[in-house]
């Protein structure tokens, strides 16, 4: 199964479900939406580092010599179909599953974002001292804080499918990234 890309990126779609459910099940408190990001950010991108790595060195172990666009091919693929078949899952679970911790996590960003914007504030207006500075940086803060109101945000959905879409594109750009590293690193020599 580790010498085929599809198995290998069923494989990485195994392990980010897993992670997922995992934190589903036991991670959904108050800090849901922030671990979610930590667990994002620093432990998705090495298992999928790991997969990668799985198979180019799957094809290499068997010897034959692999140009940059054979090694870019064996990271990118297990890693696309592993992000596809978890985002779309995570998409539908999230919109059709289970809509209460879709509601969560949207109110976990929206009160994360008012944190920051807060945070901002009291930084930025303790760091001036002429009066009208502050006056402006205090209408510049109402007008934001507008934006928190509920009739703004009631239609607020971080979990959509446009939502989804952006992620995934991001998401793309790292695995093409990550795939140029590895095809610049592993190819042979002599094709």
């Amino acid at each position: 199964m580790v010498k085929n890309v599809y198995g290998i990126g069923f494989l990485l779609f195994i392990a980010t479900m897993l992670i997922f459910f995992a934190m589903y099940f036991f991670g959904m408190n108050v800090d849901y939406f922030s671990n979610s990001m930590l667990l994002n950010a620093f432990l998705l991108p090495a298992v999928y580092v790991a997969g990668a790595f799985l198979s180019v060195n799957a094809a290499k172990k068997e010897g034959v010599p692999m140009g940059f666009r054979a090694v870019f091919g064996r990271a990118f693929k297990p890693m696309f179909i592993g992000g596809l078949l978890s985002v779309v899952s995570m998409f539908l679970f999230l919109n059709f599953v289970d809509k209460d911790a879709k509601d969560l996590l949207n109110y976990q960003y929206i009160e994360r974002q008012k944190t920051e914007l807060n945070n901002e504030y009291e930084k930025a207006k303790s760091a001036l001292d002429k009066q009208e500075e502050k006056a402006e940086l205090e209408k510049k803060y109402q007008d934001r804080l507008k934006s928190f109101s509920p009739e703004m945000i009631k239609d607020k959905d971080m979990f959509s499918f446009r939502q989804f879409t952006y992620y995934f594109g991001a998401i793309m750009v790292f695995y093409v990234i990550l795939s140029v590293f590895f095809a610049s690193f592993f190819r042979s020599r002599i094709e």
